[in-house]
Order: structure tokens, then sequence, then C-alpha cells
């Protein structure tokens, strides 16, 4: 009888080991990920990020976890929920975008996604709306990979902005309005991507590629790792894209 119980308790210490040597993969992957995503985060540059903080037709804070900013006079009826792309700290943003805020009137809320990458942020669009519940109509954007996950908040939104990006799921059918915002010298979301997503987008789809602007174009956090080299400077990238998202902006 002690014979036909030994296999069968060699089996369960087989199961065992087995189960906690999948469930140890398991906690040194999520650990491995966290650890990861916290390292190399590009930080805002500081000369630009001041400049913004420093113009009085902004006024800028952090509500709820994200970076709002608002027109500091008037009202804003039309807002922006920007997500940045992967590793990217919220506010090296702030200066590109502030020209929305500052000429066109637009309230923008830039997301800080869990553990600094889009694709593990699983907030609804209302999570973000919600820092400004007096605008009317939203956009929806993201740059890099930040864009990705716009794409998937898109239908919920009033209109998608892609800085230099591109949709991994259809909206071709959705009626969406989309701008395409890219960069010649895009060295990561290449002209050639950019392309070879475009069925991703609706055919009325608007596309805007400027002329000497590469991926890290689109913030202020430095040189990134398989740009481009850009020769546009920061004031025109800002004017660029201001008059790009101008075009887009609901009819008020």
């Amino acid at each position: 009888m002690s014979a036909a119980k030994r296999p069968r308790s060699r089996a369960r210490r087989v199961i065992t080991i087995v189960a906690l040597s999948l469930a140890g993969l398991l906690v040194a992957g999520v650990v491995g990920i966290v650890v990861w995503s916290q390292v190399g985060v590009m930080d805002a540059e500081a000369g630009p990020l001041a400049s913004v903080r420093e113009d009085d037709r902004i006024f800028a804070a952090d509500t709820g976890g994200n970076v709002v900013m608002s027109p500091a006079s008037g009202e804003s009826t039309v807002g922006l929920v920007f997500i940045p792309g992967a590793k990217v700290q919220a506010e090296a943003y702030e200066a590109k975008l502030s020209g929305l805020v500052a000429e066109d009137g637009m309230t923008v809320v830039i997301t800080r996604p869990w553990l600094n990458l889009a694709f593990f942020d699983p907030r609804p669009l209302s999570d973000f709306t919600s820092a400004a519940p007096d605008v009317d109509a939203w956009l929806v954007g993201g740059h890099s990979l930040g864009g990705v996950r716009a794409c998937q908040l898109g239908p919920d939104a009033d209109g998608l902005v892609l800085f230099g990006s591109y949709c991994a799921n259809d909206l071709s059918v959705s009626g969406l309005p989309v701008l395409s915002i890219s960069g010649a010298e895009d060295g990561l979301s290449t002209p050639e991507k950019i392309q070879d997503a475009r069925g991703m987008l609706p055919a009325d789809a608007a596309f805007v590629e400027i002329a000497g602007a590469a991926h890290a174009s689109f913030g202020d956090y430095g040189p990134q790792a398989g740009d481009g080299t850009p020769t546009i400077d920061d004031a025109d990238m800002t004017a660029e894209i201001t008059a790009s998202v101008a075009e887009l902006l609901p009819r008020r």
C-alpha cells in the first residue's frame, strides 16, 4: 500500500515544484517590467519647461495626477487629452503644446501613463477629461506609443491627433476626424511606417509631414536612440504643431 502511495506523492511534489517555479518566474517577470519601466525615463528639459511656467497666458497645474494646461483667462471649450511616448515625462511635452493653449484657447491634459508606458494604462478617456469638466469637445492624441493608445481611445473622442505615431487598430470606417503629424527626419515612426499604416485611418484623414522634424522634435527631452537628426528649431516646431492642430478643431 505504501508503494502505491509513493508514486502519487512523487507526482504531487513534482506538480508543486513546477507550480512554484512558474509563480517565481511570473513574479520575476513583473518585477523586471516594473524596474525596466522606471529606468531611463526621459525627463523634461528645464529651459522649455520654464518658458511655459513663466508664460502668463497659460495656467499649468497637476490635477488628478495629470498635467493640465489651460488659458489663464477666457473660456476654453475644446480640449486635448495627450498621451506621452514610452518612458517620457509628461512635462516634456508642455512647451510643444503650449501654443494650443496660449493661441487657440485649448485646454491640454497631458497624462501620466501607468509604469510610464501607455499600453499598461487601461483608463478610459473620461478619467482624463474629468480634469476639465467645462470643456465641451475633446480631441485625443499622443506621441509615439502614446499615439497607439490614443487610437484605441479615439472612438470616445471628437477627433484624433497622432504625433509621430500611427494606429494599430482599424479606424478606417469610424468617421472620426483624424490628423497625423509626422516628421520627415523621424528615425522611429518613419515616413514609410506612417504611410504603411495609412489604411487604418479614415480615407479623409489629414496628413502633415513637418520638414526637418525628428521623433524627439515632438517633445523636449533630448536626443533619442535610433532617431534621425532634426534640423527644425523648437519655435518653428511649436508653430507647426499649433497651426496643424488648429485645422482639426471643432468649429465654435
